[in-house]
């Protein structure tokens, strides 16, 4: 038996399985729509997870949370490195690392990975992958790549539609194969996002802001509040929109988010001259680009709050359409607010992803250019890396002159100690 071998799987871990129930526990009850048809006894997967966190902190001396109401305090004040759990593994989680929002109370983006991707499907992660096969079966059956490509960029740039917004997408021809569908994933806005009559959208992700108080709004994407207060964007006033529209959360927090980081990169690398299809092969992977030689990169893009999570799904970028080179992406302000989020992401990449590299958004353009402007090698390369091949970025400190932009360089604290970098999706 290797060394190797004799690690433990972290995934494994006492009590990394008792954060996964807790956090499945977390989006079970926050999927509970009617309070006030609610009724005792909480739901078993609740009430087993508490049970288990009472059990462990008697383990280890500490005082328990008296029920699950306050387990869900635990989860929305405590960093979960405050925890007390003894076997959790070290800097698994930093100091910023919650199950619950601060200053919303919804699940975070963590909390969904947790439970998602650690635990099995949730509810919500089912619904919208049943929503895009039945996207891409409906196209498929109608041989309409463009189609899907529609639907796609719909859910990307229109998660909220007036009853003008409505009718417009209802005489879409392009969205034919997939009315159906529609009809079903744009849900009435509840009234909580409402406040004095009128609804407002976050000017960066489009998406309905909440209120949180009588002054504040609180946007749940990830990357709109790593950058601040969300701007205000389209106001929407009740009375004159009429009834309002919006994709349900599942679409919102794995469609919508992600998609708005693929349209982005697509604008970009389009402003550098390049050619890019979007969503090729029936979505096969996100962006395929092509350079005036001919030469194909695949990427797709990955928007996850923790790289151990996103390491672990790794796997090789589809074959078809084909390529030379593939590779995935991430955010940049994913590695800025973590800075070891591309080593751990590597460190946990199984063999079945063949080296698969992990770019930021940035990192990804400035090979791009450097390609454009006859540069070959690491440099301007997304391939995976040969054997013990130093990176770019590690060449480049050894002594080489060219200069690194300040974007591609983390500039956050280090792991354990930097800002939020988990929710939604």
């Amino acid at each position: 038996m290797t060394d190797q071998q004799l690690v433990p799987d972290w995934l494994s871990n006492p009590d990394v399985v008792l954060l996964r129930d807790i956090a499945t526990a977390i989006l079970h009850l926050a999927a509970v729509d009617r309070l006030d048809s609610f009724t005792l006894p909480y739901p078993a997967a609740a009430q087993r997870a508490v049970d288990a966190l009472v059990l462990q902190c008697l383990r280890n001396g500490a005082k328990p949370p008296a029920g699950v109401p306050e387990m869900m305090r635990w989860a929305r004040a405590r960093p979960l490195g405050s925890w007390p759990l003894d076997r959790l593994p070290t800097d698994l989680f930093d100091g910023a690392d919650r199950l619950i929002d601060e200053d919303s109370g919804e699940p975070t983006q963590l909390c969904h990975e947790l439970a998602v991707r650690g635990y099995g499907d949730s509810t919500g992660r089912q619904y919208d992958r049943l929503v895009i096969h039945e996207a891409l079966r409906a196209c498929r059956a109608m041989s309409s790549p463009e189609s899907y490509t529609a639907f796609r960029r719909l859910l990307v740039t229109r998660p909220v539609l007036t009853e003008a917004d409505w009718v417009e997408v209802s005489t879409d021809l392009h969205l034919d194969p997939v009315r159906f569908l529609i009809e079903e994933i744009y849900a009435p806005v509840p009234l909580g996002f409402r406040r004095g009559g009128s609804y407002l959208c976050c000017h960066r992700c489009l998406t309905l802001l909440h209120p949180v108080s009588d002054t504040q709004w609180w946007c749940e994407r990830d990357q709109c509040r790593y950058r601040g207060p969300a701007p205000h964007g389209r106001v929407l006033a009740a009375s004159e929109v009429g009834d309002l529209r919006q994709l349900r959360k599942p679409l919102r927090q794995f469609v919508t988010g992600p998609g708005q980081a693929e349209t982005s990169l697509e604008s970009e690398l389009r402003a550098l001259g390049l050619t890019v299809e979007m969503w090729p092969g029936f979505d096969a992977y996100d962006l395929r680009v092509t350079f005036p030689e001919g030469h194909v990169w695949a990427v797709d893009v990955k928007d996850w709050a923790h790289p151990a999570f996103l390491g672990r799904s790794a796997t090789s970028v589809r074959a078809e359409p084909p390529y030379d080179e593939a590779c995935w992406v991430v955010p940049g302000f994913r590695v800025r607010a973590r800075r070891d989020y591309l080593d751990v992401y590597a460190k946990e990449r199984g063999k079945d992803a063949d080296g698969l590299r992990l770019l930021t958004d940035d990192q990804l353009m400035r090979a791009a250019r450097l390609r454009l402007s006859g540069q070959r090698g690491p440099d301007a390369s997304i391939a995976p890396l040969h054997a013990g091949q130093p990176t770019p970025l590690k060449r480049r400190r050894r002594g080489a002159r060219t200069a690194v932009p300040p974007t591609e360089v983390p500039t956050a604290p280090a792991y354990g100690a930097g800002k939020e970098g988990a929710d939604h999706a």
